[in-house]
Protein backbone atom coordinates (compact mmCIF):
# COMPACT_ATOMS: atom_id res chain seq x y z
CA UNK A 1 0.00 0.00 0.00
CA UNK A 2 1.42 3.38 -1.41
CA UNK A 3 1.49 6.93 1.53
CA UNK A 4 -1.11 8.27 -1.03
CA UNK A 5 -3.26 5.01 -0.59
CA UNK A 6 -3.99 5.21 2.62
CA UNK A 7 -7.30 5.54 4.41
CA UNK A 8 -6.19 8.26 7.14
CA UNK A 9 -3.30 9.60 4.20
CA UNK A 10 -5.41 13.72 4.84
CA UNK A 11 -5.04 13.48 8.52
CA UNK A 12 -1.10 12.28 8.52
CA UNK A 13 0.16 15.11 6.21
CA UNK A 14 -1.55 16.77 8.37
CA UNK A 15 -0.03 15.90 11.07
CA UNK A 16 3.32 16.03 9.45
CA UNK A 17 2.60 19.83 8.33
CA UNK A 18 1.87 20.91 11.62
CA UNK A 19 4.94 18.92 12.81
CA UNK A 20 7.24 20.53 10.55
CA UNK A 21 6.29 24.32 11.41
CA UNK A 22 6.56 23.55 14.98
CA UNK A 23 10.09 21.93 14.21
CA UNK A 24 10.87 25.30 11.94
CA UNK A 25 9.80 27.35 15.56
CA UNK A 26 12.37 25.71 17.84
CA UNK A 27 15.32 27.10 18.81
CA UNK A 28 17.52 24.17 19.81
CA UNK A 29 18.38 21.06 18.37
CA UNK A 30 17.48 19.43 21.53
CA UNK A 31 13.60 20.96 21.09
CA UNK A 32 14.37 19.36 17.48
CA UNK A 33 15.16 16.21 18.64
CA UNK A 34 11.88 16.26 21.63
CA UNK A 35 9.43 16.97 18.37
CA UNK A 36 10.75 14.40 16.00
CA UNK A 37 10.58 11.79 18.33
CA UNK A 38 6.98 12.60 19.44
CA UNK A 39 6.06 13.01 15.33
CA UNK A 40 7.67 9.32 15.40
CA UNK A 41 5.57 7.88 18.33
CA UNK A 42 2.05 9.21 17.12
CA UNK A 43 2.29 8.79 13.23
CA UNK A 44 4.18 5.27 13.77
CA UNK A 45 3.45 4.00 17.02
CA UNK A 46 6.60 1.77 16.62
CA UNK A 47 8.72 0.00 19.43
CA UNK A 48 11.76 2.35 19.52
CA UNK A 49 13.11 5.81 18.17
CA UNK A 50 16.38 7.15 18.16
CA UNK A 51 17.95 10.75 17.03
CA UNK A 52 20.82 10.74 15.96
CA UNK A 53 22.86 13.78 15.43
CA UNK A 54 25.57 14.27 12.45
CA UNK A 55 27.86 16.91 13.34
CA UNK A 56 31.23 17.52 11.63
CA UNK A 57 31.21 14.50 9.86
CA UNK A 58 30.35 12.70 14.03
CA UNK A 59 27.48 10.96 14.71
CA UNK A 60 26.22 10.91 18.02
CA UNK A 61 22.64 9.48 19.68
CA UNK A 62 21.07 12.54 20.94
CA UNK A 63 17.93 10.42 21.93
CA UNK A 64 16.46 7.20 22.07
CA UNK A 65 13.55 5.09 23.28
CA UNK A 66 15.51 2.00 22.87
CA UNK A 67 16.79 1.00 25.96
CA UNK A 68 20.14 -0.02 24.26
CA UNK A 69 21.11 3.71 24.03
CA UNK A 70 22.02 6.39 25.57
CA UNK A 71 22.65 10.13 24.71
CA UNK A 72 26.02 10.45 23.78
CA UNK A 73 26.29 6.97 22.37
CA UNK A 74 27.60 5.83 18.93
CA UNK A 75 24.67 4.70 16.44
CA UNK A 76 24.35 1.83 15.28
CA UNK A 77 25.66 0.49 11.78
CA UNK A 78 22.40 0.89 10.34
CA UNK A 79 22.58 4.83 10.73
CA UNK A 80 26.16 5.04 9.85
CA UNK A 81 25.14 3.72 6.64
CA UNK A 82 22.55 5.76 5.98
CA UNK A 83 24.29 8.61 6.48
CA UNK A 84 26.94 7.64 4.26
CA UNK A 85 24.73 6.53 1.42
CA UNK A 86 22.19 9.62 1.71
CA UNK A 87 19.27 6.74 1.24
CA UNK A 88 16.66 5.62 3.77
CA UNK A 89 18.22 1.81 4.83
CA UNK A 90 16.55 -1.16 6.11
CA UNK A 91 17.07 -4.06 7.64
CA UNK A 92 14.74 -7.06 8.98
CA UNK A 93 14.85 -10.10 11.42
CA UNK A 94 18.62 -10.80 13.35
CA UNK A 95 19.98 -7.56 11.65
CA UNK A 96 17.70 -5.24 12.75
CA UNK A 97 18.33 -5.94 16.46
CA UNK A 98 20.86 -4.01 18.34
CA UNK A 99 21.44 -6.90 21.20
CA UNK A 100 20.62 -10.47 20.21
CA UNK A 101 18.02 -11.11 22.90
CA UNK A 102 15.80 -8.34 20.95
CA UNK A 103 12.34 -8.99 19.98
CA UNK A 104 12.75 -6.26 17.02
CA UNK A 105 12.14 -8.04 13.54
CA UNK A 106 12.32 -4.81 11.37
CA UNK A 107 14.59 -1.38 11.40
CA UNK A 108 14.81 1.50 9.46
CA UNK A 109 16.76 4.36 9.38
CA UNK A 110 16.34 7.68 7.08
CA UNK A 111 18.82 10.13 6.71
CA UNK A 112 17.48 14.00 7.60
CA UNK A 113 19.34 15.63 5.31
CA UNK A 114 19.59 19.50 3.72
CA UNK A 115 21.15 19.79 0.40
CA UNK A 116 24.08 17.27 0.35
CA UNK A 117 24.86 17.59 3.92
CA UNK A 118 23.21 14.53 6.18
CA UNK A 119 22.00 16.57 10.07
CA UNK A 120 21.37 13.16 11.27
CA UNK A 121 19.07 10.13 11.14
CA UNK A 122 16.16 8.73 12.29
CA UNK A 123 15.93 5.02 13.55
CA UNK A 124 12.65 3.36 14.30
CA UNK A 125 12.68 -0.15 15.20
CA UNK A 126 9.65 -2.65 15.49
CA UNK A 127 8.64 -5.32 17.45
CA UNK A 128 5.52 -6.17 15.16
CA UNK A 129 6.47 -5.29 11.47
CA UNK A 130 9.30 -6.72 9.57
CA UNK A 131 8.94 -4.92 6.58
CA UNK A 132 8.20 -1.34 5.81
CA UNK A 133 6.26 -0.48 3.04
CA UNK A 134 6.15 3.06 1.40
CA UNK A 135 3.37 4.39 3.88
CA UNK A 136 5.77 4.25 6.31
CA UNK A 137 9.00 5.20 4.49
CA UNK A 138 7.43 8.06 2.67
CA UNK A 139 5.81 10.04 5.82
CA UNK A 140 9.20 9.47 7.10
CA UNK A 141 11.53 11.01 4.80
CA UNK A 142 9.12 14.24 4.59
CA UNK A 143 9.44 14.19 9.07
CA UNK A 144 12.96 14.03 8.07
CA UNK A 145 13.81 16.64 5.98
CA UNK A 146 11.71 18.81 8.19
CA UNK A 147 13.70 18.39 11.06
CA UNK A 148 17.19 18.72 8.63
CA UNK A 149 15.53 21.71 7.67
CA UNK A 150 15.17 23.31 11.25
CA UNK A 151 18.63 21.74 12.53
CA UNK A 152 20.44 24.07 9.49
CA UNK A 153 18.38 26.76 10.83
CA UNK A 154 19.06 26.78 13.79
CA UNK A 155 23.12 26.21 13.35
CA UNK A 156 22.59 29.00 11.22
CA UNK A 157 21.66 31.22 13.52
CA UNK A 158 24.46 29.92 16.13
CA UNK A 159 27.50 31.09 14.07
CA UNK A 160 25.79 34.20 13.16
CA UNK A 161 25.58 34.71 17.25
CA UNK A 162 28.90 33.36 17.38
CA UNK A 163 29.60 35.58 14.89
CA UNK A 164 27.66 38.91 16.63
CA UNK A 165 29.64 38.25 20.22
CA UNK A 166 33.29 37.72 18.52
CA UNK A 167 32.71 40.93 16.85
CA UNK A 168 31.43 42.86 20.43
CA UNK A 169 34.14 41.82 21.99
CA UNK A 170 37.17 43.18 19.16
CA UNK A 171 35.15 46.12 19.73
CA UNK A 172 36.03 46.32 23.22
CA UNK A 173 39.87 45.90 22.55
CA UNK A 174 39.58 48.26 19.63
CA UNK A 175 38.52 50.74 21.23
CA UNK A 176 40.21 50.29 24.16
CA UNK A 177 43.55 50.76 22.35
CA UNK A 178 41.92 53.73 20.39
CA UNK A 179 41.78 55.59 23.43
CA UNK A 180 45.52 54.17 24.68
CA UNK A 181 46.99 55.64 21.29
CA UNK A 182 45.03 58.48 20.93
CA UNK A 183 44.83 59.82 24.55
CA UNK A 184 48.08 58.30 26.33
CA UNK A 185 50.46 57.83 23.69
CA UNK A 186 49.09 60.52 21.37
CA UNK A 187 49.26 63.66 23.97
CA UNK A 188 53.14 61.87 24.78
CA UNK A 189 54.07 62.48 20.95
CA UNK A 190 52.50 66.04 20.74
CA UNK A 191 55.00 66.73 23.90
CA UNK A 192 57.70 65.11 22.40
CA UNK A 193 57.49 66.83 18.95
CA UNK A 194 57.08 70.47 20.79
CA UNK A 195 59.85 70.06 22.99
CA UNK A 196 62.06 68.80 20.00
CA UNK A 197 61.14 72.18 17.84
CA UNK A 198 62.18 73.96 20.78
CA UNK A 199 65.62 72.35 21.23
CA UNK A 200 66.29 72.24 17.32
CA UNK A 201 65.96 76.34 17.43
CA UNK A 202 68.48 76.91 20.59
CA UNK A 203 71.14 74.55 19.10
CA UNK A 204 73.51 74.07 15.96
CA UNK A 205 75.76 71.62 14.84
CA UNK A 206 74.88 67.91 15.21
CA UNK A 207 72.30 68.66 18.45
CA UNK A 208 70.14 70.16 15.85
CA UNK A 209 70.20 67.31 13.59
CA UNK A 210 69.42 65.13 16.76
CA UNK A 211 66.19 67.35 17.96
CA UNK A 212 65.19 67.45 14.01
CA UNK A 213 64.98 63.54 13.64
CA UNK A 214 63.43 63.78 17.24
CA UNK A 215 61.03 65.67 15.90
CA UNK A 216 60.22 64.28 12.77
CA UNK A 217 60.19 60.93 14.40
CA UNK A 218 57.52 62.19 16.78
CA UNK A 219 55.22 63.49 13.90
CA UNK A 220 55.69 60.07 11.76
CA UNK A 221 54.57 57.91 14.84
CA UNK A 222 51.26 61.10 15.66
CA UNK A 223 50.66 60.51 11.95
CA UNK A 224 50.77 56.57 12.22
CA UNK A 225 48.16 56.51 15.36
CA UNK A 226 45.70 59.13 13.36
CA UNK A 227 45.82 56.43 10.24
CA UNK A 228 45.11 53.68 12.97
CA UNK A 229 42.55 55.75 14.55
CA UNK A 230 41.10 56.58 11.19
CA UNK A 231 40.98 52.29 10.86
CA UNK A 232 39.50 52.10 14.30
CA UNK A 233 36.62 54.30 13.58
CA UNK A 234 36.09 52.11 10.44
CA UNK A 235 35.88 49.01 12.51
CA UNK A 236 33.83 50.71 14.99
CA UNK A 237 31.37 51.48 12.65
CA UNK A 238 30.75 47.97 11.19
CA UNK A 239 27.43 46.61 11.16
CA UNK A 240 26.91 43.29 12.44
CA UNK A 241 27.44 40.15 10.00
CA UNK A 242 24.23 39.88 7.92
CA UNK A 243 23.50 37.35 5.01
CA UNK A 244 24.91 38.62 1.78
CA UNK A 245 24.76 38.22 -1.72
CA UNK A 246 28.30 36.30 -2.55
CA UNK A 247 28.27 36.71 -6.05
CA UNK A 248 27.04 40.21 -6.37
CA UNK A 249 29.54 41.50 -4.33
CA UNK A 250 32.25 40.06 -5.66
CA UNK A 251 31.09 40.50 -8.81
CA UNK A 252 31.13 44.76 -8.21
CA UNK A 253 34.03 44.11 -6.61
CA UNK A 254 35.81 42.61 -9.58
CA UNK A 255 34.70 45.29 -11.91
CA UNK A 256 35.62 47.86 -9.94
CA UNK A 257 39.37 46.59 -9.24
CA UNK A 258 39.56 46.09 -13.41
CA UNK A 259 38.59 49.32 -14.02
CA UNK A 260 41.10 51.41 -11.37
CA UNK A 261 43.96 48.86 -12.00
CA UNK A 262 44.89 48.58 -15.28
CA UNK A 263 47.56 46.42 -15.60
CA UNK A 264 45.06 43.77 -13.70
CA UNK A 265 42.98 41.13 -15.57
CA UNK A 266 40.38 39.01 -13.47
CA UNK A 267 39.13 35.50 -14.04
CA UNK A 268 35.63 35.39 -12.16
CA UNK A 269 32.58 32.98 -13.16
CA UNK A 270 29.44 35.05 -11.38
CA UNK A 271 27.29 31.75 -11.70
CA UNK A 272 29.77 28.94 -9.88
CA UNK A 273 29.49 31.51 -6.64
CA UNK A 274 25.57 31.34 -5.70
CA UNK A 275 25.79 31.24 -2.37
CA UNK A 276 24.93 33.49 0.37
CA UNK A 277 27.78 34.39 3.22
CA UNK A 278 27.63 35.98 6.75
CA UNK A 279 29.20 39.56 6.12
CA UNK A 280 29.42 43.42 7.04
CA UNK A 281 28.75 46.30 4.59
CA UNK A 282 32.58 46.46 4.34
CA UNK A 283 32.81 42.87 2.51
CA UNK A 284 33.69 44.27 -0.24
CA UNK A 285 36.66 46.04 0.74
CA UNK A 286 37.98 42.67 2.12
CA UNK A 287 37.67 41.09 -1.80
CA UNK A 288 39.09 44.70 -3.10
CA UNK A 289 41.93 44.79 -0.41
CA UNK A 290 42.89 41.35 -1.55
CA UNK A 291 43.18 41.90 -5.60
CA UNK A 292 44.49 45.06 -5.47
CA UNK A 293 47.55 43.72 -3.50
CA UNK A 294 48.20 41.45 -6.55
CA UNK A 295 47.94 44.62 -8.64
CA UNK A 296 50.29 47.08 -6.16
CA UNK A 297 52.72 44.45 -5.44
CA UNK A 298 53.70 43.10 -9.28
CA UNK A 299 55.61 44.46 -11.90
CA UNK A 300 53.14 44.40 -15.11
CA UNK A 301 50.63 43.09 -15.91
CA UNK A 302 48.94 40.13 -13.30
CA UNK A 303 46.38 38.22 -14.10
CA UNK A 304 43.87 36.69 -10.64
CA UNK A 305 41.65 33.76 -11.35
CA UNK A 306 38.78 33.40 -8.25
CA UNK A 307 37.93 30.83 -7.51
CA UNK A 308 35.70 29.53 -5.10
CA UNK A 309 35.73 26.22 -2.97
CA UNK A 310 32.92 25.12 -0.64
CA UNK A 311 33.98 23.43 2.94
CA UNK A 312 30.95 21.11 3.40
CA UNK A 313 27.89 23.05 4.16
CA UNK A 314 29.05 25.40 6.93
CA UNK A 315 31.61 27.52 5.06
CA UNK A 316 33.20 28.75 1.74
CA UNK A 317 36.37 29.61 0.54
CA UNK A 318 37.20 32.39 -1.88
CA UNK A 319 40.63 31.97 -3.81
CA UNK A 320 42.68 34.44 -5.16
CA UNK A 321 45.38 32.82 -7.29
CA UNK A 322 47.84 35.12 -9.43
CA UNK A 323 50.59 34.92 -11.40
CA UNK A 324 52.69 37.40 -10.27
CA UNK A 325 55.57 37.08 -7.91
CA UNK A 326 54.06 35.06 -5.01
CA UNK A 327 54.87 35.61 -0.96
CA UNK A 328 58.05 34.64 0.67
CA UNK A 329 57.03 31.83 3.33
CA UNK A 330 58.31 33.44 6.04
CA UNK A 331 56.57 36.84 5.65
CA UNK A 332 53.09 34.76 4.70
CA UNK A 333 51.98 35.54 8.56
CA UNK A 334 53.60 39.22 9.08
CA UNK A 335 51.78 40.42 5.93
CA UNK A 336 48.42 40.27 8.07
CA UNK A 337 49.41 41.87 11.13
CA UNK A 338 48.64 45.82 11.07
CA UNK A 339 51.21 48.32 9.90
CA UNK A 340 53.51 45.44 8.47
CA UNK A 341 54.57 46.12 4.88
CA UNK A 342 57.77 44.75 2.66
CA UNK A 343 60.74 46.82 2.21
CA UNK A 344 60.00 47.91 -1.29
CA UNK A 345 56.02 48.41 -0.73
CA UNK A 346 55.30 52.08 -0.66
CA UNK A 347 51.72 51.42 0.62
CA UNK A 348 50.91 51.81 4.33
CA UNK A 349 50.80 48.01 5.41
CA UNK A 350 47.46 48.55 6.81
CA UNK A 351 45.37 46.95 3.83
CA UNK A 352 46.23 43.68 4.55
CA UNK A 353 45.84 43.72 8.48
CA UNK A 354 42.53 45.53 7.57
CA UNK A 355 41.42 42.19 5.99
CA UNK A 356 42.32 39.98 8.16
CA UNK A 357 40.50 42.09 11.19
CA UNK A 358 37.29 42.40 8.98
CA UNK A 359 37.14 38.90 7.65
CA UNK A 360 37.81 38.03 11.61
CA UNK A 361 34.70 40.05 12.39
CA UNK A 362 32.57 37.93 9.99
CA UNK A 363 33.73 35.18 11.70
CA UNK A 364 35.78 33.77 8.68
CA UNK A 365 39.50 33.56 7.90
CA UNK A 366 42.02 34.85 5.72
CA UNK A 367 45.74 33.23 4.96
CA UNK A 368 48.07 33.10 1.89
CA UNK A 369 49.88 30.17 0.11
CA UNK A 370 51.86 29.34 -3.00
CA UNK A 371 49.17 29.79 -6.70
CA UNK A 372 49.25 26.98 -8.92
CA UNK A 373 49.91 30.01 -11.47
CA UNK A 374 53.29 30.68 -10.08
CA UNK A 375 52.33 33.55 -7.51
CA UNK A 376 50.62 33.90 -4.25
CA UNK A 377 47.12 32.30 -3.95
CA UNK A 378 44.86 34.25 -0.82
CA UNK A 379 42.40 32.75 0.69
CA UNK A 380 38.98 33.99 2.28
CA UNK A 381 37.35 32.15 4.74
CA UNK A 382 33.32 33.03 5.33
CA UNK A 383 30.65 30.99 7.28
CA UNK A 384 27.77 30.08 4.96
CA UNK A 385 24.28 30.97 5.31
Amino acid sequence: MSFEDKQDFARQVADLNKYGQALNRCDSVDEVVSLTLEAMSLLFEFSYSTFVEVRDGDLRVVHSTNPNFVPGDEPSDLARRAKETCETVAEQGNRARVAPDSAVIGALAVPAQMGDEVTAVLVTRSRSVEAFGDEVVRPLEILASHAATAISNIRSRERLERAHRDLETRKEMIEMYDRLLRHDLGNDLQVIAGFADVVAGEVDGQTAEYATKIQRAAESAADLIQRVGDLVSTLEEQDNPEPRDLAAVLGQTVRDVEENYETLSVEFDESAVEYQVFGGDLLDSVFTNVMSNAAVHNEGEVHVRVLPETNGTDEITVRFADDGSGVPPNLREQIFEMGVKGRESSGTGFGLGFVRALTESYGGSVGVTDSEYGGAEFRVTLERV
